[in-house]
C-alpha cells in the first residue's frame, strides 16, 4: 500500500513539472553556434578515425598472438558515449 502511494505521489509530481519549451537562440550568438557545430563535426571525425586506428592495432596484436588494445577499445567507447551523452545531459539541466 505504501509503495503505491509513493508511486502515485511521484507521478503527480512529475506531471506537474513545468515544460521550459524549446527556447530561442539569443541574438548575436550565431558565431558561437557555428563554432560548436564545427567542434561536434571534428569530434565525430576524430572518433571514427580513433576507432579505425584502435581496430587496426587490435588486428595486428591478434596476429602476433596477444590481446593488447582491448582496454583502448573500452576507453574509446566510453569517450564516445560520454561525448554523445553530454549535449543531452546539458539540455536536461538547462
Amino acid at each position: 500500500m505504501y509503495i503505491a502511494e509513493v508511486a502515485h505521489f511521484a507521478s503527480d509530481l512529475l506531471a506537474a513539472a513545468p515544460d521550459p519549451g524549446g527556447g530561442k537562440q539569443p541574438p548575436g550568438t550565431e558565431a558561437i553556434v557555428t563554432l560548436l557545430q564545427w567542434v561536434k563535426w571534428l569530434f565525430t571525425a576524430a572518433a571514427v578515425a580513433g576507432g579505425m586506428i584502435i581496430g587496426g592495432k587490435m588486428v595486428l596484436s591478434h596476429r602476433r598472438g596477444n590481446d593488447a588494445g582491448v582496454s583502448a577499445l573500452g576507453f574509446w567507447l566510453a569517450g564516445c558515449v560520454l561525448a554523445g551523452a553530454a549535449p543531452h545531459l546539458v539540455d536536461a539541466l538547462v
